[in-house]
């Protein structure tokens, strides 16, 4: 498994706001029960009450690209674009078929055929956990409080 959290959140990786609206998304509940108040699409429950909003923590992450990249993919290169870097999943000894765009976050690994649209999905893949638990652990390392127990 790849360490994916880090103890020290990210130096100006955002968080969220206490800006929130009173309004109800699908599934009836106040917005105030998650973290932001302009939410892409309504959480997605996880357990026991638990919810996380996937699209604040993926654009903190996304905000934060390079350094949450660094920290969960240390040794990639800029090549345009592009992050390249050595897959830490497969014995990887040459940069080149595993890449994400820094700027939305998409990736691929040209080579097994793997890829994501977004950094949670990247954080999954790396750290060999559940959406959720990368999206928790995406949004521990830049600080954002997305979600929690009820």
């Amino acid at each position: 498994m790849i360490p994916v959290e880090s103890p020290a959140p990210l130096a100006g990786g955002g968080g969220a706001t206490s800006q929130e609206q009173p309004s109800t998304h699908s599934t009836g509940r106040d917005k105030s029960e998650g973290c932001s108040p302009h939410l892409a699409r309504p959480m997605r429950p996880l357990r026991d009450g638990e919810h996380l909003d996937f699209a604040e923590i993926n654009r903190a992450a996304l905000a934060a690209l390079p350094a949450v990249l660094a920290r969960i993919l240390p040794g990639g290169k800029r090549v345009g674009s592009e992050i390249v870097a050595l897959n830490p999943r497969r014995a990887d000894r040459r940069l080149g078929s595993f890449k994400i765009n820094r700027y939305n976050g998409r990736w691929t690994d040209f080579a097994t055929g793997d890829k994501g649209g977004d950094p949670i999905s990247l954080a999954a893949y790396l750290a060999d956990v559940s959406q959720g638990e990368a999206a928790r652990m995406l949004a521990r390392m830049l600080g954002v409080d997305c979600g929690g127990a009820k």
